[in-house]
């Protein structure tokens, strides 16, 4: 069976509670009030099985009402056990076994991220035992050591979260990496696509050129200059076109039209159904109406995805009445 990190330290905490509980049960001199020892070993069982298991499978962070509990617990059992017995044995082992317990329950609290309260656990704990045995003897009876181990604890749970912190950082670094070969990949093929597509074009009319010397007819002229068109629409505004812009592009300029796309990200983050719309709408545009120039512009705009404007020759009165055709094309359907 696997076994958590979680898991295996609950096992052990709740381990050395047990010790602890079973050195307060096993005493050697019966105690004068053995009923207030048999409570506070009691009230440290319910507390300390709280601190532990009370929503860990769900959190780390440990309720602050439990851990509440737990620090009125560690005034309250050291009094308990102090009144249980006769002076003479407060030092004997099984008398002294709240100093380790209690420095257990500060180390719960500290792991489970309630810190303040951990630490507040031991300065209760010290003042309780130097009341009751005086400083030096608690310190020579265990005291040392719970203050140790909750400083060793509250250092590892530092060391642990920044572990943890650097390994989602490291993780997000890693992702953001691995999108950034995905686009570069992605760039590469759209690259290569267009250098087949080029290759395609132009390279039967430069095969051309070059065995007649550039001494093209005036057809081959046209098909060079419908060639360069098509290339440079390919590399302004490849995200406009498809088979029937290409072609209604391509039918203005046999008719001596002057047609210029540019796209400047207008249909950024449009789904690829919008998208199509969009380029069917702009083919429909162009085949219906006549103009001389033509400039598609597809600009980062938060209502138009592309605005298409018709011009007519120079010669005109004015630029506003050489305006043919003016048609915005939004980014939402209005369907």
């Amino acid at each position: 069976m696997n076994r958590t990190v979680r898991s295996v330290a609950t096992s052990l905490a709740v381990g050395f509670a047990m010790y602890f509980v079973a050195r307060g049960v096993w005493w050697i001199e019966q105690p004068t009030a053995p009923l207030l020892m048999v409570a506070a070993i009691g009230v440290y069982l319910v507390v300390v099985c709280a601190a532990i298991l009370w929503d860990s499978a769900t959190s780390v962070r440990m309720p602050l009402f439990t851990a509440l509990l737990a620090l009125v617990a560690s005034g309250v059992i050291p009094a308990l056990v102090t009144l249980s017995l006769d002076p003479a044995t407060l030092t004997a082992p099984f008398a002294t076994w709240y100093i380790g317990a209690l420095g257990l329950l500060g180390i719960v609290c500290v792991v489970r991220r309630r810190l303040a309260i951990g630490w507040l656990i031991i300065v209760v704990l010290i003042a309780a035992s130097s009341a009751a045995l005086g400083f030096f003897v608690a310190l020579s009876l265990g005291l040392v050591g719970s203050v140790m181990w909750v400083a060793v604890a509250h250092l590892l749970v530092m060391f642990w979260d920044r572990a943890v912190h650097d390994t989602e950082r490291l993780a997000g670094i890693q992702q953001a990496v691995s999108a950034w070969h995905a686009t570069q990949q992605v760039r590469q093929k759209e690259r290569r696509l267009r250098t087949q597509f080029a290759v395609a074009v132009a390279g039967p009319l430069l095969s051309r050129a070059v065995a007649t010397q550039g001494e093209l007819d005036t057809a081959e002229r046209l098909e060079a200059r419908l060639a360069e068109g098509r290339l440079r629409d390919e590399l302004r505004g490849a995200d406009l076109l498809n088979d029937a812009v290409r072609d209604a592009i391509e039918e203005a300029r046999r008719r001596g039209a002057v047609v210029t796309v540019f796209d400047e990200g207008g249909l950024d983050e449009l789904t690829e159904e919008r998208r199509e719309e969009i380029r069917d709408e702009l083919a429909d545009v162009l085949r219906e109406a006549h103009a001389e120039r033509w400039i598609i512009r597809a600009a980062r705009d938060p209502r138009t995805a592309v605005t298409v404007v018709g011009r007519a020759s120079a010669g005109r009165a004015s630029d506003d009445d050489a305006v043919d055709v003016w048609h915005e094309i939004p980014r939402e359907s209005a369907h």
